[in-house]
């Protein structure tokens, strides 16, 4: 059965300077726990607190340049690129270029704020 995701619903970002997230299918939007898409854009300069999340994320990157943290490796993905994380990797993102950037997300299983397991403050 097909199902028309008729709009995103924007969601609350973690980090330094305001982020919009779209998530089109997810908890919030569309009630799906298998899996989260979203559509993120990130201001020059922003940062989130590093996570151990308990989904694996599929990021590709769309316009600008997300960095990537984990504890061994730093990776720079350009538009046009893709990066994939694992569940109960500690990673951070962040966008220190000065165009910021746009990415999609996939989570599975779909994000959700008891599932991140971000740094504390």
């Amino acid at each position: 059965m097909a199902i028309l995701i008729d709009r995103a619903t924007k969601v609350q970002a973690a980090g330094n300077k305001p982020k919009l997230i779209d998530e089109f299918i997810g908890l919030v939007n569309s009630g799906s726990s298998a899996v989260s898409i979203a559509c993120m854009q990130s201001p020059a300069g922003w940062q989130e607190p590093g996570q151990t999340p308990e989904f694996d994320e599929y990021t590709v990157v769309l316009r600008g340049m997300l960095r990537v943290e984990t504890k061994r490796t730093v990776l720079d993905v350009q538009a046009g690129q893709a990066v994939m994380t694992a569940r109960g990797e500690w990673v951070r993102y962040s966008t220190p270029g000065p165009d910021g950037a746009e990415y999609l997300a996939v989570c599975i299983p779909a994000f959700s704020p008891e599932t991140v397991h971000r740094d504390s403050a």
